[in-house]
């Protein structure tokens, strides 16, 4: 037996001790959902940035599915439309996908302008404009 098939078979056994015990059960069910809550609400805090946004989403899903079926629901759902949208941009003119593309870099950059980065990058290399500080944190 693979190391693969013997951590499933021991990951089953203490999820099945867990469900024998309905404290233990409830206290397992509320960490599963809120480490799942942490992992998408992070995720969708991510979405607009370079690098992997979606899949933090679905990673955060994907942990919530593993004791909500609701949330198997959601997951099921988004990962069907988010495939769709993506191979409908895929099939678009280049200019389509490249506003998409400029439309994503202007939420990153107007976000690390709020937030008060662009200013400091700006301070490190001595320019001093004050229309790059952050309006939020003046």
């Amino acid at each position: 037996m693979s190391a693969w098939k013997r951590l499933r078979l021991w990951g089953r056994q203490r999820r099945y001790l867990i469900r024998r015990n309905p404290k233990l059960h409830l206290a397992y069910r509320i960490v599963v959902g809120v480490v799942g809550t942490v992992v998408l609400a992070c995720g969708i805090v991510a979405i607009p940035y370079p690098g992997p946004g979606w899949l933090i989403v679905f990673l955060g899903l994907g942990i919530l599915a593993s004791e909500f079926s609701w949330a198997h629901r959601v997951l099921t759902y988004a990962r069907g439309k988010y495939d769709a949208f993506m191979d409908w941009m895929q099939r678009q003119h280049w200019s389509v996908q490249a506003g998409a593309w400029l439309g994503t870099a202007a939420i990153v950059v107007v976000t690390l302008w709020l937030l008060g980065a662009i200013g400091m990058v700006a301070g490190w290399v001595n320019i001093d404009a004050d229309w790059l500080a952050s309006p939020i944190l003046s």
